[in-house]
């Protein structure tokens, strides 16, 4: 039962990683080539390289992604290699069958549009295979090894790998091209940060109250969530007190606050937002006992 569990997993994300990198191939196709915005990662790399020698674009990615493959492979490890691998090859295959099959295809010729429209698409490809536990190889590689060997931050790399790439652009590139495509950078990266995010963010809360009993039941009972009880002291009078800890969905959360101030209307309750929640009743099913 485990191995077939295994065996769904392993094959759904090998078909959302494709997915992503299919995506990401039909939003440079349709929106990020036609406008001739410029962009970093390894596609504005190739970018710059077309523009000098027109060298292909997708035979240019294919045979950077290989090399960064193999970087990887030497300096991160081979299990980062084997999720790496089908990135590698599926982007550039479907940037040149898309290339190929859609030939002159433009949708819009607005550059504000296509701006927006790649950085979203660049964005929820991305997104989708990094949640499913892979890397888009190409550029992503570089940022990990520096991090790892000399412990310099992914995201600050990243950045400066991006903006070396749009500068080197900037060569050949119109000014208000180039703002454009700070703009797509800015476009993708927040689109990534909100689909990662998407779907797991919680709302945690943590209640000081004297009657503190009575609302952990309540809780418990009322809205099938689990409670933690701290103890705690007060600062001033040096009582003590405990604070009851919970962790709810954000769609709870006026329901909580009603139930919590019906009980006692002079409680102390903070309220802050949590990223991500795993374990039983979240990731995992409920058990009553």
């Amino acid at each position: 039962m485990r191995k077939v569990r295994n065996y769904r997993q392993f094959l759904m994300s090998f078909l959302l990683v494709i997915m992503g990198n299919m995506i990401y191939a039909l939003s440079v196709k349709l929106f990020l080539l036609p406008a001739g915005l410029v962009t970093g990662g390894t596609t504005g790399i190739a970018l710059a390289i077309h523009h000098g020698t027109g060298f292909s674009i997708s035979l240019f990615v294919l045979l950077f992604n290989m090399a960064m493959l193999a970087a990887g492979y030497l300096l991160l490890g081979k299990q980062f290699a084997v999720t790496t691998v089908v990135s590698t090859f599926t982007y550039p295959v479907a940037l040149e069958l898309f290339n190929r099959l859609l030939g002159d295809l433009v949708i819009t010729k607005d550059i504000l549009l296509c701006t927006l429209f790649s950085g979203l698409g660049i964005g929820i490809s991305l997104g989708i295979v990094i949640r499913a536990g892979a890397s888009t190889g190409g550029m992503d590689i570089p940022p990990l090894v520096l991090n790892q060997y000399a412990k310099i931050p992914v995201s600050a790399s990243l950045y400066l790998f991006d903006l070396a790439i749009l500068a080197a652009q900037a060569f050949f590139t119109p000014a208000e091209s180039l703002l454009y495509g700070i703009l797509l950078v800015m476009t993708y990266s927040i689109m990534l940060d909100k689909l990662l995010l998407m779907g797991t963010t919680k709302t945690q809360i943590k209640i000081i109250s004297k009657r503190s009993s009575e609302i952990q039941e309540a809780i418990l009972h009322q809205l099938d969530r689990g409670v933690t009880v701290l103890s705690g002291e007060t600062g001033y009078l040096h009582l003590e007190t405990q604070v009851v800890l919970s962790v709810i969905s954000n769609r709870e959360l006026p329901k909580v606050e009603k139930i919590v101030h019906r009980i006692d209307p002079e409680c102390f309750l903070i309220v802050s937002r949590v990223s991500e929640v795993r374990g039983r009743g979240f990731s995992m099913g409920k058990e009553y006992r």
